[in-house]
């Protein structure tokens, strides 16, 4: 299969990331670049789309004051939150829950 070259713009990080990558593993550019494509579309091809959760993020000013206020002023975690932060498997206790029930 004869190789076609394709042109991106990238950002300067992205661009260092990719040559100390292939740097480092002795990879070469444009074979890392190929591999993590190849690997981005199968993943977009075999996952939902609402778990696909993009590199960068970018929010409309009111979104960004939402975010900050947020971020200053946290809401109080729920009960299921708090449960989660030690551990412990809501599924679980769900399905147990749901099993006495159902006895």
């Amino acid at each position: 299969m004869a190789d076609t070259q394709i042109s991106a713009h990238i950002s300067e990080a992205t661009k260092e990331q990719v040559g100390r990558y292939a740097g480092a593993h002795g990879v070469k550019k444009g074979a890392l670049v190929e591999q993590a494509l190849l690997h981005h579309l199968q993943a977009l091809r075999e996952l939902p789309a609402d778990i696909i959760i993009p590199p960068r993020l970018e929010l409309s000013e009111a979104s960004f004051a939402k975010v900050t206020e947020l971020m200053a002023k946290p809401r109080k975690p729920t009960k299921a939150m708090r449960e989660l932060m030690k551990g412990k498997p809501m599924a679980v206790r769900i399905i147990r829950e749901d099993h006495r029930q159902a006895a």
